[in-house]
């Protein structure tokens, strides 16, 4: 499967930061900022944040010299593990910040995601993220990924608040397909099976640990490319993230 080149990774990122951002302001009120997210333990307010946290990463790159090798997507959204409870505790604190004006705040991370992308781009060179250096395009491709899980995690969050609108489905079908892609390549590239995506959004839930690992669930979510062969067991390799 072919890497992401830089402009479809960032088109991709805008396309769903802009989805997002508009449901969020349609769908958040008092009630619903409060309510518990179906992260365990997360509030939605603190999920929002998030979203903000995620758009910094990448406002936070710089670029490194030219011959540096970097992290595949793989290896970089593996860091995230061993990471989790830090992840956690700067989300939570984050969350209290900006408490007065969350949006105002998620949006001027956003805006200054996007304006270090453009001053980084277009070519795509390897930049210094947080946990490690990465492509330029593999950096905006896991930016996207956090996107769609975390508004698939908010719109399903959101309905379970009594009374609360849910509004339109605030993940973006480009890239819910563009992260579907990649995560199918992470496995093929561990594996070598010959699988297609069949339900970009199960297989995602599945990848991203939403979903507890089930065979038949996977089995709607991916297809063999060939119709004699079967989906592999992918239990000890799920979830990536």
């Amino acid at each position: 499967m072919a890497h992401t080149d830089l402009a479809t990774a960032s088109a991709a990122l805008h396309a769903q930061w802009d989805r997002l951002r508009s449901w969020v302001g349609e769908v958040l009120d008092d009630d619903v900022v409060d309510a518990p997210s179906v992260l365990d333990g997360w509030s939605v307010a603190e999920l929002v944040a998030h979203l903000g946290r995620a758009m910094d990463a990448l406002a936070a790159c710089t670029p490194l010299p030219d011959g540096t090798v970097p992290f595949t997507l793989g290896e970089y959204v593996g860091t995230y593990v061993a990471r989790s409870q830090d992840i956690s505790d700067t989300t939570r604190d984050l969350a209290r910040q900006i408490a007065p004006d969350p949006l105002r705040a998620v949006d001027a991370m956003a805006a200054a995601a996007f304006a270090n992308l453009d001053a980084l781009g277009p070519r795509d060179r390897v930049v210094q993220a947080r946990r490690g250096p990465v492509l330029l395009s593999t950096m905006t491709v896991s930016r996207v990924l956090e996107l769609v899980v975390h508004a698939d995690d908010l719109a399903r969050s959101v309905r379970r608040v009594r009374g609360a609108g849910p509004g339109r489905d605030p993940v973006d079908p480009g890239a819910l397909d563009l992260v579907a892609g990649e995560l199918l390549a992470i496995v093929v590239a561990r594996g070598g099976w010959s699988v297609d995506v069949a339900d970009p959004r199960r297989w995602v839930r599945l990848a991203a640990g939403r979903t507890p690992y089930d065979v038949d669930e996977l089995a709607l979510a991916l297809r063999p490319e060939h119709t004699s062969e079967a989906v592999p067991d992918l239990g000890r390799m799920l979830p990536l993230l």
